[in-house]
């Protein structure tokens, strides 16, 4: 996705690129052609403004995300295929991961290579990702180590992370920067402290098959981590204890998973050919999966907003679910029953909801309602499932329905948002004293 939510692009084994407008989810203008191979790898740079691409034609091109025009020649300098590439989080540079085994470094603006390639791996560089202040990359190799580099010198720091035993599919840093987390072929993830290397703990042991992704949560109080094994497991970032059972569902290898931005959700690909998604609070699935590929989807994430996901697949589609609802709408077709009360606590006592009706729709208002309480405007939704508005507390959300919920502005009856959302219909709301006999 663009960094404003409002495009998203995608790269394909028919060695074209496209810009979707993700409100529509119709193409934005033609396709972006210049390779002569599939893509494997797209990024926006931080502003928006242009785009990085990566292919098996061993060429990194940067394109005006506005046009579509490609700046420049292309970047050439690999020799392999180009897995991985990424904008730091400046703009400034521009980094490359490469079959070749190496790493390059890039002049976003001029395109040229900012010195030597990174070399230190013995073999394919399978994931990149910078430092949340973009003064490190962290590399996972088929080699089963770990590096660090630093950016502005291209030297790598210290030596080697090692414990894997087989190739490492994934890493990631934690928000403040601080630790790195790994996925293995070997079935393990593994925490490591960003400043010395050193793992923080022991091997985190539940998957029994190879680990392709990992993540951590916007609050890098929870990793979450997508297997061949067909689960999804929930982690704790500090403890690296499991938080729960496993989420099962899928019937083949999770390769992606993802959080949604404010951490309530994630999202799953899988070689089952579906997308699913999950409370990341009670692990459930929300809804049932999201069809639409014919093959393999390798690659899910939320849009900055949470409000769209975008899907790549083997079966070289892009694909842009417009809302999370979706797949909540399967969700509310599973529970047919109406929530018949809610207990709503308040500044000035207990008050009464009566037969409230909560239901999830497409796009859908409330027929002749457009009910706004005076100074309810900006609600928020905790984790623990209460919304908040002016310092109070107005009423509890059910877990199946909290993703419906548009934040922060979560009273939204109607949304004038093309996204879905869930509803409240208020007509039989009532404020008073006896609010213990509101539950039907």
């Amino acid at each position: 996705f663009s960094p404003d939510g409002r495009r998203t692009v995608s790269g394909s084994s028919d060695k074209t690129i496209w810009l979707w407008d993700a409100e529509t989810g119709q193409p934005l203008g033609e396709p972006l052609r210049s390779h002569s191979n599939a893509v494997y790898s797209v990024a926006f740079s931080l502003d928006g403004r242009r785009i990085a691409s990566g292919s098996s034609d061993k060429t990194i091109r940067v394109w005006n995300a506005e046009t579509g025009q490609p700046l420049g020649e292309p970047l050439r300098g690999h020799s392999g295929t180009i897995y991985s590439v990424g904008f730091s989080p400046d703009g400034r540079h521009i980094v490359s991961a490469s079959s070749d085994n190496t790493i390059h470094l890039w002049d976003a603006e001029t395109g040229q290579p900012v010195g030597e390639p990174l070399r230190d791996h013995s073999s394919i560089v399978c994931a990149v990702a910078f430092s949340p202040d973009g003064r490190r990359i962290v590399s996972g190799s088929s080699d089963k180590t770990v590096r660090l580099w630093n950016v502005e010198t291209g030297q790598s720091l210290g030596e080697p992370l090692r414990g894997h035993s087989d190739a490492v599919h994934s890493v990631a840093f934690s928000p403040d920067g601080r630790r790195i987390v790994s996925g293995s072929e070997d079935k393990t993830i593994r925490l490591w402290d960003a400043e010395t290397g050193q793992p923080l703990r022991r091997p985190l042991l539940g998957h029994s098959g190879a680990v392709w992704s990992v993540s951590f949560s916007p609050d890098g109080l929870c990793i979450v981590s997508g297997s061949k094994d067909t689960t999804i497991w929930l982690w704790n970032a500090g403890t690296g204890q499991p938080l729960g059972e496993p989420l099962r569902g899928h019937s083949d290898a999770v390769q992606s998973v993802s959080f949604s931005p404010d951490g309530l959700c994630i999202v799953s690909g899988s070689g089952d050919c579906t997308i699913r998604l999950w409370d990341a609070e009670t692990r459930q699935p929300l809804g049932g999966p999201l069809r639409g590929h014919s093959s393999t989807v390798y690659s899910v994430s939320f849009s900055p907003d949470g409000r769209r996901i975008v899907s790549g697949s083997e079966d070289k589609t892009t694909r842009l679910w417009n809302e999370i609802g979706q797949v909540l709408q399967t969700s509310a077709q599973d529970n047919t029953d109406p929530v018949s009360s809610m207990a709503i606590p308040s500044n000035g006592g207990p008050v009464e909801l009566n037969a409230p009706n909560i239901q999830t729709s497409h796009s859908r208002l409330i027929s002749g309602s457009h009910f706004t309480p005076p100074g309810f405007f900006d609600c928020s939704l905790s984790k623990d499932g209460w919304i908040s508005f002016s310092g109070g507390v107005l009423y509890w959300a059910p877990p199946d329905y909290r993703s419906g919920l548009q934040h922060p502005y979560s009273l939204t009856f109607p949304t004038t948002s093309s996204s879905r959302a869930t509803w409240i219909d208020f007509t039989h709301f009532h404020c008073g004293t006896f609010w213990t006999k509101c539950r039907k």
